[in-house]
Parts: structure tokens; sequence; C-alpha cells
């Protein structure tokens, strides 16, 4: 017998967020707040992340104001600057990741760090009033609170923290929120990861869920 299935990606959309929106506890979240947590939940098919989502106040709105301003987007990896939906951004924002400059290994070896903290040095140029978008490399978003603790660095407009794993991730996190630099966001703990991250750019870049 052939498998029956909801054909209509409308349809699909619609009932997905409505589940969402059903199952999930939102109650917590700001308008803003809310609508990239339930972005995020559906990029990672998992009613309970909200619980793990963490804003400091007004992130949202600053992030979403400095895109509508035109601010660049800096990317720890291309995961997750190839994600970003180009037709979402507000002022064809840049998407910038600096991973594969031929500069960074180099960098990297001299700094004895990684090379996706090493890539950070080459945001310098970018950074001021950025939206950054950190969703791989607990190392970056470490080396990205270093750089941040000198008074003559520029200063981004919001943060997106969210690298995952098992080495650093909710340590570097925490660091984030402790720290708070500027506005910023986080998934606490070991989880987060490229899809998600995307998912929070791509819903604070368009006021439409």
């Amino acid at each position: 017998m052939p498998h029956t299935y909801i054909t209509d990606g409308a349809e699909i959309y619609r009932q997905s967020f409505a589940t969402i929106r059903a199952e999930a506890d939102l109650a917590r979240f700001t308008p803003e707040e809310e609508i990239v947590t339930v972005r995020m939940i559906h990029a990672a098919g998992m009613v309970g992340l909200e619980q793990h989502v963490q804003f400091s106040p007004d992130m949202a709105i600053a992030a979403r104001a400095a895109l509508e301003d035109g601010a660049p987007i800096l990317c720890d990896a291309y995961m997750v600057s190839e994600g970003i939906t180009r037709k979402r951004l507000p002022r064809e924002n840049e998407v910038i990741c600096t991973l594969r400059d031929a500069r960074v290994p180099g960098m990297a070896k001299e700094m004895a760090n990684t090379r996706s903290a090493a890539a950070l040095e080459l945001w310098r140029p970018n950074l001021a009033g950025a939206v950054v978008a950190i969703g791989n490399a607990p190392t970056a978003l470490f080396h990205l609170l270093n750089m941040l603790e000198d008074p003559e660095c520029p200063r981004p407009a919001a943060i997106i923290g969210c690298p995952v794993g098992f080495i650093g991730a909710a340590e570097s996190k925490e660091a984030l929120m402790q720290d708070l630099p500027v506005p910023s966001m986080i998934v606490k703990g070991r989880l987060g990861g490229s899809a998600i991250t995307v998912a929070a750019v791509n819903a604070l870049a368009s006021r439409v869920e």
C-alpha cells in the first residue's frame, strides 16, 4: 500500500508551528524572543529546547534593530553562514565567515589555538555593530570574550552564542552570560549547533514567522 502523508507544504508549515505553540512552554518569553525560540525549536525538532534558551534583556530587539540598520552577520562556521536565508535579510546584510581565509592556519599556530578561534581576529574590521552568530566552536566564543575584554576592541551589537559539544560548550555560554559584553542569547548546556543558530538569525532578520 502507498504511504499517505501531507503533501501541501504550506499546511505542513502551519501544522508544525501550531504543534510547537501548543506543546512548548513559551510563557516567559517576550513576543520578540518567542518568534526566535519557536524557530529554534522547529529547526531542532525538539519541544523542550525552550527550557534551555536564555536571552539577556532586549537582546532580540537589539539584534533585529542592528540587522535592519544593515549590520553584517559574522559566523564562526560555514554551516552557519550558508544556512542564512539571504532573502530574509532586511538590508542585504553581508554574511561573513573567515574560517577559510588563507591566513588562518598560520594565525592558529602562532596563537596556539584552534582555527575557529584564530579566524575571529579577522572579524575586527567588521565587528563594530555586527550581529555575531556562533553555532559550532566553543573556542570561538571563548576567544571572542577574550577579545572583548580589550576596551579598544570594536563591540558587536549582539551575540548569538550557541556552540555545541561536550568540551567547553556549556562553559563558554555560561561565560558569555556572566560577562555579557553586549546583548546576547544562548542555549544552555551542551545543546546548540549550526541549525538552531541559523534559525535564530533567520527569525531575527524577519518579522514574519
